[in-house]
């Protein structure tokens, strides 16, 4: 049965005194039985240290962290009933497949005959019958993962931890173990808390985003939110590729039919309160118009088969548009630029909080 994950107001702090580090400060997140949370933030964010003290591996400074309701600080990592996947596949290399997945049932005193119908499950749930009787040496860096996660799914935990366990693929092979893992979680059910500097990722394969930075949880939500409604700046240039637009200006004019005056032009649409801000646009709210008077000098063209990225400099700063394939334009063209006015982020000059309209 899925179980929730409370974690409230966990702080770390690594070294003490002057030398003292505070990497994780007061985070709170609650995850609910069977959800798919991705912890997301570039290296140093402290996402790893709090899946490690989820798991066990590192005690809190401070806060509270239940597992199913029950406190597990304090509690050794075999004995919170978890299963972790590690970016090294940490396979035993003298056991074949069948014994990797069985080693912790094994361990665990468990019957052969449920043993045995428990790897026979797992590696049917993982499409990979027909290598039970290899080893480790004989296997793909797919095929690894796979086994490193039946390893885990073996034991049917509360609670699935993945530390960047995709970082060691190549690109096509990443796509693939991406629906895979997303279909492991589909039919098994089993709360997830996944690890991942990877945006891509955290878009395609969480139910629910946790976006960190310096130690600080910035945004919880859904892909949808986090990429739709991002919290502030950091947010909203760290999901997405490529990132957000952003055009620092002042509002001029409040309301619906509203005025935002910037380095090199101004825009009619709904603003928010009047006052200096960043208007942030998505690269497919921002169109290549040849008569609109906000102009500038195409700097690049990338053509990515289904689309094409347009990178336009303008006195305001580089604009990326994304227009269809095959579009008709070259470095050096003077073009213009249109934005659509339902799809505007707004934020904060200051401190780059979001500014609801």
């Amino acid at each position: 049965m899925a179980a929730s994950l409370h974690i409230a107001g966990i702080r770390k702090v690594f070294g003490k005194g002057a030398k003292a580090v505070e990497v994780l400060k007061r985070i709170d997140i609650d995850v609910q039985p069977g959800e798919f949370l991705i912890l997301v933030g570039p290296s140093g964010c402290g996402k790893s240290t709090l899946l490690n003290i989820i798991a066990g591996l590192e005690e809190p400074t401070e806060g509270e962290l239940l597992i199913a309701g029950k406190n597990v600080i304090g509690i050794a990592p075999a004995r919170r009933d978890i299963a972790m996947v590690f970016q090294s596949y940490a396979l035993y290399p003298t056991m074949n497949v069948a014994d990797n997945i069985g080693f912790a049932l094994e361990m665990r005193k468990v019957p052969k005959e449920t043993r045995t119908k428990r790897i026979a499950e797992v590696a049917a749930m993982l499409q990979i019958e027909h290598l039970l009787d290899r080893r480790p040496s004989q296997l793909s860096g797919g095929q690894r993962q796979r086994v490193a996660m039946g390893r885990a799914l073996a034991r049917d935990p509360k609670l699935f931890l993945f530390d960047e366990p995709l970082s060691n693929l190549d690109a096509k092979l990443r796509v693939e173990m991406r629906a895979e893992i997303k279909r492991l979680h589909s039919v098994s059910g089993i709360t997830t808390v996944y690890v991942t500097h990877d945006q891509i990722e955290a878009m395609t394969l969480g139910s629910r985003i946790a976006v960190m930075k310096g130690g600080i949880l910035q945004q919880v939500g859904t892909p949808d939110e986090v990429y739709t409604y991002p919290a502030n700046t950091y947010v909203a240039s760290f999901i997405g590729s490529p990132s957000m637009n952003m055009i620092r200006g002042r509002v001029e004019v409040a309301g619906e039919n509203g005025r935002f005056v910037f380095e090199g032009g101004s825009l009619s649409l709904p603003c928010p309160a009047a006052g200096d801000a960043i208007l942030g646009l998505r690269s497919e709210h921002l169109h290549v118009a040849a008569d609109a008077p906000w102009r500038g000098t195409v700097l690049l063209v990338e053509p990515t088969g289904a689309d094409t990225y347009v990178v336009v400099r303008t006195p305001a700063g580089d604009m990326t548009s994304r227009t269809k394939p095959h579009a008709p334009l070259k470095e050096g063209d003077t073009v213009g630029l249109e934005i659509s006015g339902q799809h505007t982020n707004w934020f904060d000059a200051k401190s780059g909080l979001r500014l609801e309209l």
